[in-house]
């Protein structure tokens, strides 16, 4: 793909993103706003808007996996929380024990992604090779902290259609980090970190 046209698709994929965040927290407010007990919601909503800022003003990459699977499912993970259902759902857990594992995953998210700096974006790429911080820890320590925050949400928000949205979510992250790992393999310094660091995305099991 030409340079021109990567640059179009990005700027309308950092756009949507935008836009749906935008439908997501008003319809995520008003139900928060009916119910402000519902701490996870509100988090759910700054945790995904932290997200998408900072997806807006990534650095453009060297190279992206244009292929038609990545970007289907880097869209459909991209836009999961519009399949979210937001009305109260049955908590597994106290709402005050899931808004800490929240903020947990929030607090680790941050971490990384102040360790990654503007090397964010939403199509496998290649933004350089990140080491230092939360990298020395875990090859893809973003999508930890994604994991650990949604989990605090469902617990406290369970549904057969919200976990169906998470099960699929994670795994189509799963298929992102092995797209954007074999772009990044290309160059003899992340295979060396690979060595290195040995778990992806859940210390000690994948």
């Amino acid at each position: 793909m030409n340079w021109s046209k990567a640059l179009i698709l990005d700027v309308l994929l950092r756009g949507l993103a935008a836009a749906s965040l935008s439908f997501f927290a008003y319809g995520a407010l008003v139900n928060w706003w009916a119910n402000p007990q519902r701490i996870t919601l509100l988090l759910l909503v700054i945790t995904e808007g932290v997200t998408v800022g900072l997806v807006l003003f990534a650095r453009e990459a060297r190279k992206r996996d244009w292929q038609p699977l990545s970007v289907t499912f880097t869209l459909v993970a991209t836009f999961y929380f519009l399949a979210l259902t937001l009305s109260p759902g049955t908590h597994l857990v106290p709402e005050w024990v899931a808004s800490i594992l929240q903020c947990l995953g929030f607090s680790w998210q941050i971490y990384a992604k102040v360790s990654l700096g503007r090397s964010f974006g939403l199509l496998p790429a290649d933004r350089g090779v990140v080491t230092i911080g939360a990298y020395r820890w875990l090859r893809h320590p973003i999508y930890f902290g994604y994991f650990v925050t949604h989990m605090g949400f469902l617990l406290a928000n369970f549904s057969v259609q919200n976990l169906l949205v998470f099960a699929g979510l994670y795994i189509m992250q799963t298929f992102r980090i092995v797209r954007e790992e074999a772009v990044l393999l290309e160059q003899p310094v992340y295979r060396n970190y690979c060595g290195n660091v040995r778990y992806r995305l859940i210390p000690f099991v994948f």
